[in-house]
């Protein structure tokens, strides 16, 4: 945009809930992978056993894609390449990260808040999780949603490199660092975003003092989810969220 200071104003697509089937313990914002969208991922959310959690799954915008020649897609931001060496366009990463933190700002404050995602969706995930340590987006806004897990499957960490620095720079952010709760999963076998990126920003995560980083490893596993790796998020989810798993939290 060579100096221009105006941003750019993203048109995200239609978002899709899917509402708890027992009491509402805690919201979980899911964003899909490149070229998909929110109702997709709703379908499968709605069949995993977890009742007391609502699932929020909003649509990227359509814009046009580097990685495809500019062809327009469903995009959270722009790629080049799905790795963590790629250039980031960190004014899309941030609008998307606003745009989640924007659906979770109307929950009530007795209910906890995660971001979850697949793919492009799992970076945009982790790049939110990364802004909530230390308090801002890139551009310097607050990140205002107070996350108490992040989940990314098949994805990696965008702008791995930066963090570092920013982390170091602010009061508080080791702590929440420290704190936040993150899963990433990711297949072996995995021909689009390769297992060794998933690996190395679960590495990142940690030497960056992410305490609590959980990185599994599927043999066999290519782009996409199985139900044994739904099944670890489930478990996973329920613990850290401190959800109530009993049959009576059913209504």
């Amino acid at each position: 945009t060579g100096g221009k200071t105006a941003s750019k104003v993203f048109d995200f697509g239609k978002t899709v809930v899917v509402k708890p089937k027992g009491k509402h313990q805690a919201t979980v914002v899911w964003l899909h992978g490149l070229g998909d969208n929110g109702s997709s991922w709703s379908q499968l959310l709605e069949t995993i056993p977890l009742p007391n959690i609502k699932w929020v799954c909003p649509t990227a915008p359509t814009r046009p894609v580097t990685l495809f020649g500019g062809f327009p897609s469903t995009a959270w931001f722009d790629v080049e390449e799905l790795s963590e060496d790629a250039p980031y366009d960190l004014e899309g990463l941030d609008a998307a990260a606003t745009h989640v933190a924007n659906l979770l700002s109307t929950e009530p404050a007795d209910i906890k808040v995660g971001i979850g995602g697949f793919s492009m969706g799992a970076a945009t995930a982790l790049y939110s999780g990364a802004c909530f340590s230390v308090g801002k987006y890139a551009n310097g806004n607050p990140f205002t949603a107070n996350l108490s897990a992040v989940v990314g499957l098949s994805g990696w960490l965008p702008c791995a490199k930066r963090w570092g620095k920013e982390l170091e720079g602010v009061d508080g952010a080791a702590d929440r660092a420290a704190a936040l709760p993150i899963l990433l999963c990711h297949g072996k076998a995995d021909d689009v975003v390769s297992h060794k990126y998933g690996e190395k920003s679960s590495h990142a995560l940690s030497s960056l003092g992410f305490k609590d980083v959980t990185f599994k490893s599927y043999s066999g596993l290519g782009h996409y989810t199985i139900p044994q790796e739904m099944d670890e998020v489930c478990a996973w989810l329920s613990s850290k969220l401190g959800l109530d798993t009993s049959s009576s939290s059913l209504k």
